[in-house]
């Protein structure tokens, strides 16, 4: 795979492809609408291309997407990197035996599960998700793949509000972001 650096003007044009919803899904949060960048098939390629280019040549074995769009990106680098593909998603929504963890979130709690098989063998996983705000859903995402016996091999998310402080929460892990608001 060949390493994709982008540029200053790239990255600027990915964050202007990016829609501010201001009031959603509750007054005073403006938020990060990735699906207007997804819609531009080259916006899209380069996003991803980016995000598997930082972490070629990395033992990375698992990808773990986490729900919902971090299904989208984690899927893509997956096949790019070779690697395989693990679901962490909303309680209730495995139908095998899962680990759960609850977590706060900036404007609330939910909880996530994965299979409590998913990580035989202590495999290198790459969180993958959308956006990194207060970091709750992916302190909660890493929570869960140690405990499963995994190890976290990297974060990587498209998106990172550093007004929010979340990449405080998860210093010891090695944490890349696209693009930073």
């Amino acid at each position: 795979m060949a390493s994709t650096i982008l540029t200053h003007p790239e990255l600027e044009a990915l964050k202007k492809a990016i829609r501010d919803v201001p009031d959603f899904p509750k007054k005073g949060i403006v938020f990060k609408d990735i699906s207007t960048l997804l819609q531009n098939p080259k916006h899209l390629k380069k996003a991803i291309d980016a995000m598997a280019a930082h972490y070629a040549g990395k033992k990375i074995d698992v990808v773990v997407g986490i729900e919902a769009r971090g299904f989208i990106f984690g899927s893509a680098l997956a096949y790019l990197l070779g690697a395989g593909f693990i679901l962490l998603r909303k309680k209730g929504k495995l139908p095998w035996e899962t680990v759960e963890v609850t977590y706060d979130l900036e404007y609330g709690k939910d909880t996530i599960a994965i299979h409590r098989d998913a990580f035989s063998g202590g495999k290198n996983a790459l969180l993958v998700d959308d956006l990194l705000a207060t970091g709750g859903t992916l302190v909660g995402a890493c929570q869960l793949v140690e405990k499963c016996g995994g190890n976290v091999a990297g974060i990587c998310t498209l998106v990172e509000l550093n007004f929010l402080n979340g990449r405080e929460k998860l210093s010891k892990y090695d944490l890349f972001s696209l693009l930073q608001f």
